[in-house]
């Protein structure tokens, strides 16, 4: 089974590999897991699944069933 799946997670985080990186289909902002988030203070290796519920994106604000699966 592949662990890549086309376009947006559709909200099921157990879809996703801890490593996945995600990018908000508004900004384009893209969330690493090894980098965290500075705005929203999580810390390097959080991955997207483990984001808490209240979590947008740190740019423009968009929620996170706004976020794709970049696809390296």
């Amino acid at each position: 089974m592949s662990a890549h799946f086309e376009g947006s997670y559709l909200g099921d985080a157990s879809r996703l590999p801890e490593d996945a990186v995600l990018e908000c289909k508004i900004c384009w902002y893209q969330y690493h897991p090894e980098k965290g988030d500075d705005v929203w203070q999580i810390p390097p290796g959080t991955p997207f699944a483990a984001l808490p519920e209240h979590w947008r994106c740190p740019n423009c604000d968009g929620d996170r069933e706004q976020f794709m699966v970049v696809d390296d």
